[in-house]
């Protein structure tokens, strides 16, 4: 019989499943309760949260929150990772702080939009640019073909302009 805490457990990681984007497992082996505490602020910031689970109560949820996929990135001692936003946050806020801090912490995959991805996907997932930064290049480069077709155009004007510029102060001198 199931008590009442785990019941809820599996109620809050269901909820965190169902409606995050992105869902980031890595093995917390050996990071110490500080090093831990600190991931934690950290992806808070970032609007990530971060969950250990027990993988019973863990693959419960998953099977409610209709998210099977999930079920393949759980194993071990396991914390998962969810962000809300952009898919790109979690994974980079995790490899960043890996990095930053020598974390112990090892990623071992991620699931994004009904998709399980590896340990190795995620890192790519991490190098990529933010949505912000991918927006502002799709319109640069929709920009780009505009100014120079309005380069083109004012070209002969601005050399017409140039010449009669050149004539009006050679006239000057005389």
């Amino acid at each position: 019989m199931p008590t009442q805490t785990k019941i809820e457990e599996v109620e809050e990681v269901r909820k965190l499943m169902a409606d995050s984007t992105v869902a980031i497992a890595a093995d917390y082996t050996g990071l110490p309760v500080a090093a831990m505490t600190e991931l934690r602020r950290v992806l808070r910031q970032n609007d990530v949260k971060f969950r250990v689970v027990k993988n019973r109560l863990a693959r419960l949820a998953a099977d409610a929150a209709e998210r099977p996929e999930i079920k393949i990135i759980i194993e071990g001692p396991t914390g998962l990772a969810f962000g809300f936003g952009d898919p790109v946050e979690p994974a980079r806020t995790l490899k960043q702080y890996v990095a930053a801090n020598r974390s112990a912490l090892k990623l071992r995959g991620g699931v994004l939009d009904g998709r399980a991805l590896s340990a190795e996907e995620v890192d790519e997932l991490a190098s990529l640019p933010s949505k912000d930064e991918l927006v502002a290049q799709l319109l640069s480069r929709i920009q780009s073909p505009i100014y120079g077709l309005a380069n083109v155009l004012n070209a002969p004007i601005a050399g017409l302009a140039r010449a009669l510029r050149a004539v009006a102060d050679s006239k000057a001198e005389d």
